[in-house]
């Protein structure tokens, strides 16, 4: 969500929110120096969240519920404001992602957001065109590194990612950067519920072609294919096409390295900085 410039710009639920805080504020008779003295924040820091021109962090929501005692109505937001933190056209299945069984996504350009070091997110998100603001590059990384939650959820999520060299080898941010994000990819993936694996260039003609995509598995047990580029993104749904999606990536899945030779191979790139 980009930084509002005024109030009007802000989405509805931040909008609301900043509402809520301002009444509840009021109706304890608090100023807003004397609320953000509560906090522990400045009072331009509640006057800027209650004009909706910075959003609430969880820290904020937190100490608000807190210093208001306010049984629940603040802390209810965090859940809605953390989404929001997301571009528009990741939200929907951000909310999938976090309660899915099974993540399995085929990367061709760029490595998947939930393997990303916080340094490889930064570099990458200010490499955006139009340009972010450093404070939106900020939240959006922030937003990226809260969604790793899912590895440690329970119960607890498999993540299965294949990776075509190019995305590994794509030089994001300087060697230093990527010498930790290789070192990270093998920390991933010494979890029991991590698996990733190298598409060599050498590989040749193989099923991914076609372009990356990510199938999960909902709570129901439910397959969907999450599709994106260019800022818009199409969730697959229809049983046959998600069908021929999900065999599609079990070929490359198939035809990408083994586990140890995929280790492997990364461990010479990172050998090679």
């Amino acid at each position: 969500m980009p930084l509002a410039k005024n109030k009007e710009s802000a989405s509805p639920a931040t909008q609301y929110f900043a509402e809520v805080l301002r009444k509840l504020r009021e109706r304890a008779g608090l100023t807003q120096d004397e609320l953000g003295s509560r906090m522990n924040y400045t009072g331009a820091a509640v006057s800027s969240v209650e004009t909706c021109a910075r959003p609430a962090t969880d820290e904020f929501i937190a100490r608000a519920e807190e210093a208001l005692d306010a049984g629940g109505l603040i802390a209810a937001a965090t859940k809605y404001l953390r989404l929001e933190r997301y571009p528009a056209h990741f939200q929907g299945f951000v909310q999938l992602e976090q309660t899915a069984l099974s993540v399995s996504a085929y990367c061709m350009q760029l490595i998947h957001g939930l393997l990303q070091t916080e340094e490889y997110a930064r570099a990458l998100l200010r490499c955006d065109f139009p340009p972010h603001e450093e404070a939106e590059v900020e939240q959006l990384v922030g937003a990226r590194m809260e969604r790793k939650a899912l590895f440690d959820r329970k119960p607890m999520a498999i993540v299965h990612t294949v990776l075509e060299e190019s995305a590994l080898r794509q030089t994001i941010g300087g060697p230093e950067i990527m010498r930790d994000q290789y070192e990270h990819l093998l920390t991933c993936a010494e979890r029991p519920n991590v698996v990733v694996q190298v598409m060599q260039q050498g590989q040749g003609g193989h099923a991914g072609l076609r372009g990356p995509m990510t199938v999960i598995e909902t709570p129901e047990q439910t397959p969907l294919v999450y599709m994106e580029g260019q800022g818009r993104s199409l969730l697959v749904s229809d049983p046959r096409e998600v069908g021929a999606l999900t065999r599609r990536y079990a070929m490359i899945r198939s035809q990408a390295l083994g586990l140890k030779e995929s280790l492997g191979f990364i461990e010479r790139l990172a050998g090679e900085l």
